[in-house]
């Protein structure tokens, strides 16, 4: 039993380290995580974690058991030491793989999350963009038409003085006429 909890604990953290640095091997892992949490996996996943727990819960019983006879008693038996200690290393062993089995479930919770976060930044960044450039072009178009404006302004302005000039020339002419 005692191999067995090394191997998962010792599973569990290289498991986590893969979740740390970005690797090839971390999307594989995070896409056969996605996979297992669909259909029956997490009931599965939720069964043997009972279990696990039920049985850590059930070897620190024994292993108090053990301690309580010791206080009774008040002399340490040699086998009873050793059940204590076995029954201690398991139960640390079983919590800390339980322990390591939520930190994975956690991590691959937060890289996905991240991963989502990131692509609709991007998403977001390239309508800031799209945005940002067709603001570009409208102040170009902008800055076009003031030129446009300014250059119809002084065509008002040399019609009008056109205008007034002719008005001139015409109420002079008209006192000659009627002479």
């Amino acid at each position: 039993m005692i191999q067995l909890l090394f191997t998962l604990i010792f599973a569990e953290m290289a498991l986590i380290v893969v979740f740390v640095f970005k690797t090839p091997l971390r999307k594989l892992v995070i896409m056969g995580l996605d996979r297992v949490k669909r259909g029956r996996g997490p009931i599965v996943v939720k069964t043997v974690t009972g279990t696990v727990f039920v049985v850590m819960l059930a070897t620190v019983y024994n292993a108090v058991a053990i301690q309580r006879r010791w206080i009774q008693e008040g002399e340490v038996n040699p086998t009873d030491q050793i059940l204590h200690a076995k029954h201690l290393l398991e139960a640390s062993l079983m919590g800390f793989s339980l322990f390591l089995a939520l930190m994975i479930d956690r991590l691959h919770h937060y890289i996905r999350e991240l991963r989502l976060r990131r692509k609709s930044m991007e998403a977001v960044k390239k309508q800031n963009r799209v945005f940002e450039d067709s603001k570009l072009s409208v102040s170009e178009e902008i800055k076009v038409m003031e030129e446009e404006m300014t250059k119809l302004r002084g065509r008002i302005k040399q019609l009008e003085t056109q205008l007034e000039e002719k008005t001139k020339e015409a109420s002079s002419a008209k006192p000659m006429l009627s002479l």
